[in-house]
């Protein structure tokens, strides 16, 4: 029977900031090995009876281009459903299986997969998906609880019979009730991994929480769907109240299942999880980048652009980008995230985006930034282009730095080679595009009263964002 992966890339991951903003969250980082965490959750498709190579994708609207890019590196083609902002999971799983009702599968099979987990055994989960499969053909809603290796109060638990039906969810334990419940062996860590039928869920939605079901039925209706892209009506899809998986369907329906999961897994939560998957020194210390420790235990420092160094700490994460530094305790790291909404409330950029940030055609970073100036460098990509746009209150001085550029200033088209500069004036219509093969790099310096990313007047682009600031 077909099993279609679902990938749910849509988190924000606030408790890993610094390094996971909202608008570059880290199942787009690559936080525990060579490949982003989306990269990984595709890759360990291999071995599944699954079809890897057209999996959809569900993620925010802003965030298409990288997706797009990260799994084109792979070789995989997905199709996307783009959501104008989030509504938790259950919104995001009801799409998916709509769009399989729309297209006559309703009996598909389909894998929910969060892009942001830590799996080490794959064997062990091609054996979990291959019993899943089973109890989903016929009707179940199967839900893969791991087997605890130790009493995490950062994980919801559920609690099964020996037939693997379901009893009780339970919200994240304290302490003593995490332990009770480990020594029980009657209770699993809630991964928020599933399979079921497109058709299963859509019941289950209809009598469970048909608000969301008739939300999401009429968003997709009035949506635009081109190019692999699903684009639900964003008015109707933002008045789609926010809900989990769990609490809309799983926790009241009778058709829930377990599959027992014991692979190595992590939902990579906090910075205590990713210090505990982290390869560890002799004194507990996981050190990842340029970073030194002197007389540490049982610590994790990350470094990202500079060297970082700590001496004689205990039971601490720091974590170190280009424009934040992170110092909490272990045992204090799920709190990170009030340490963003305290950020949130001040509206400090920090919350969204670091220093670099990511557009369709490349990057560009921020070097400095004063009143009346700023310095960004720009990474345009082989074959990329920028829109064709004017700004009001800035000009710009480019200098190229590596690769060839073709410019576009109003009716003049030429190139510049490395350490060639041009000047576009105020209000001067302007492009660039890279045409070779390597990298383009550009310093930019932007002079004038006013430099905000929202003095963009787009007038082409090929990327869509026509009207846009992204």
């Amino acid at each position: 029977m077909r099993v279609r992966p679902v990938i749910l890339s849509g988190g924000s991951g606030s408790r890993l900031w610094p390094l996971s903003r909202s608008r570059h969250p880290k199942q787009l980082l690559a936080l525990t090995s060579g490949r982003t965490m989306l990269q990984d959750t595709v890759e360990r498709l291999q071995g599944l009876t699954v079809e890897r190579a057209n999996p959809l994708v569900i993620c925010n609207e802003s965030q298409r281009f990288l997706v797009i890019e990260q799994l084109q590196l792979l070789g995989i083609s997905p199709e996307l459903v783009l959501e104008p902002a989030g509504r938790n999971t259950a919104p995001a799983v009801t799409m998916a299986a709509l769009q399989a009702e729309v297209a006559g599968r309703g009996e598909e099979l389909q894998l929910i997969l969060p892009a942001d987990h830590v799996i080490e055994d794959h064997q062990a989960l091609a054996a979990a998906v291959q019993q899943a499969v089973s109890l989903a053909k016929d009707g179940a809603l199967v839900t893969f609880g791991v087997v605890p290796k130790s009493p995490e109060t950062g994980y919801g638990y559920i609690r099964a019979d020996a037939n693997g039906v379901v009893q009780e969810f339970v919200e994240k334990p304290g302490l003593a009730t995490a332990q009770r419940y480990v020594q029980s062996g009657d209770y699993y860590w809630n991964s928020g991994m599933f399979l079921f039928s497109a058709t299963s869920w859509l019941e289950s939605m209809a009598e469970h929480a048909p608000d969301i079901l008739a939300v999401c039925r009429e968003s997709l209706e009035r949506g635009e769907n081109s190019d692999g892209m699903l684009r639900p009506a964003a008015e109707e899809f933002l008045n789609c109240r926010a809900d989990s998986v769990d609490y809309a369907v799983m926790e009241k329906t009778v058709l829930a299942r377990v599959v027992p999961l014991s692979a190595g897994w992590s939902d990579v939560g906090s910075w205590k999880s990713a210090h505990d998957i982290a390869e560890h020194d002799s004194n507990g210390n996981a050190v990842v980048g340029d970073a030194l420790t002197i007389d540490c235990r049982n610590t994790y420092v990350r470094s990202e652009s500079r060297l970082t160094t700590a001496v004689g700490l205990e039971g601490c994460i720091v974590v170190e980008t280009k424009d934040a530094v992170l110092v909490v305790p272990r045992d204090k790291s799920q709190d990170v995230k009030k340490l963003v909404d305290a950020m949130a409330r001040e509206q400090r950029p920090e919350v969204d985006l670091g220093r670099e940030v990511f557009r369709p055609w490349g990057s560009y970073d921020s070097l400095d930034a004063q009143p009346g100036y700023q310095v960004k460098r720009l990474t345009v990509l082989p074959g990329a282009i920028l829109s064709l746009q004017l700004h009001h209150h800035r000009a710009e001085h480019w200098v190229v730095v590596s690769g060839v550029a073709r410019i576009t200033r109003d009716d003049e088209v030429f190139e510049l080679n490395k350490n060639e500069h041009t000047f576009i004036p105020v209000e001067s219509k302007h492009r660039i595009e890279n045409p070779g093969a390597e990298p383009l790099q550009i310093i930019e310096v932007q002079v004038g009263d006013y430099l905000g990313e929202d003095d963009i007047v787009r007038f082409s682009d090929r990327y869509g964002r026509e009207g846009r600031t992204d």
